[in-house]
């Protein structure tokens, strides 16, 4: 069996248990398969799904990016702040400012590791600390409120078009866009031979740190993205907001099958495995469980996960090596 059917199988084999989650707990508790219900489910996943597939371009070049809560908190506190500071500013200018200051952050951290050298876990879980710190200097402690920001600022995100938030709308945008970058252009193919094998790839004329600065700069543009949305949805901004996504997010990539070995990883299953974590999060509580056990039952499916994934990385990595070596040497 080839690797992109090892793929699609993990795929569709997660597909199917979190069918059979619903299913499940839709027996115990029959509300949670109303479709007021599933679209309350896909709008708290939305975020995370954004966040899931620009981790997903950084773990493929054998990076991590620790630092993408904190990207979000900071750059959901400025435009807060800014909001706060001239409510009249138009919403498409605030996206326009949140989806810069994430691209900064993302920068430095691409600069941190491309060019200083600072191996990615050492270099984000620093700037996460810089960049929570920062936003304690920023408000002093203090917290933003939706006293402090204006309607058309917290309307946007749960505005609907067609019967979808705009949340929603953005979360399916930046999949298919990230769906194409990664399956049809060739720098996104070159992702895949940098992680599968960064001396081949050196080999093959890949600039390895033009790569790395160019997911770094994803990863904090969705970010910065993201911050705004989760300020606005929640109308509150502070220092320790979205404390631990982080962890959330990689655990999403994990279960989805992207590999912390580089190489591997689609949008498809990074989806699912965002999706998965979000049904976990809203149907236990459902069903009763307490807190206490919704942790043991998150932190074992994700060792389970990575079980999984140790035992089908290396046959799945021959063939998306390859297919990424014949893109990277394609004319340029």
């Amino acid at each position: 069996m080839n690797g992109s059917s090892i793929l699609k199988r993990r795929e569709a084999s997660l597909a199917l248990i979190i069918v059979m989650v619903m299913a499940a707990v839709g027996v115990r508790a029959p509300i949670f398969l109303a479709p007021a219900t599933q679209l309350n489910v896909l709008i708290d996943t939305s975020i995370l799904f954004m966040l899931v597939l620009g981790q997903t371009v950084v773990l493929l070049t054998r990076g991590i990016d620790l630092s993408v809560a904190a990207n979000l908190a900071l750059t959901g506190m400025i435009v807060g702040l800014v909001a706060r500071a001239a409510p009249g500013l138009p919403i498409a200018a605030v996206i326009g400012l949140a989806i810069a200051v994430g691209l900064v952050l993302g920068l430095i951290n691409g600069f941190l590791v491309a060019v200083v050298g600072i191996p990615p876990i050492v270099a984000t879980l620093g700037t996460l600390a810089i960049y929570r710190g920062t936003i304690f200097i920023l408000d002093g402690g203090a917290w933003l409120t939706q006293a402090d920001m204006s309607k058309a600022f917290l309307h946007f995100p749960n505005a609907t078009l067609l019967g979808l938030p705009h949340m929603v709308w953005l979360a399916i945008v930046v999949s298919i866009a990230m769906w194409v970058f990664l399956n049809f252009t060739r720098r996104g193919r070159m992702l895949y031979a940098v992680g599968g094998n960064p001396v081949a790839a050196r080999y093959c004329g890949i600039d390895l740190a033009r790569q790395q600065l160019l997911v770094y700069a994803i990863s904090g543009m969705i970010a910065g993205l993201c911050g705004y949305l989760w300020v606005s949805r929640y109308g509150i901004a502070y220092v320790e907001l979205a404390s631990g996504y982080e962890m959330t997010v990689i655990a999403a990539c994990v279960i989805g099958g992207v590999s912390f070995s580089g190489g591997i990883g689609t949008v498809p299953g990074a989806l699912l495995g965002g999706l998965f974590l979000g049904i976990i999060a809203n149907a236990l509580p459902v069903i009763g469980v307490s807190p206490f056990w919704q942790m043991a039952i998150s932190g074992f499916v994700i060792l389970t996960a990575v079980i999984v994934n140790a035992r089908t990385d290396k046959p799945a990595s021959k063939i998306i090596l390859s297919e990424a070596k014949r893109a990277a040497v394609g004319p340029r």
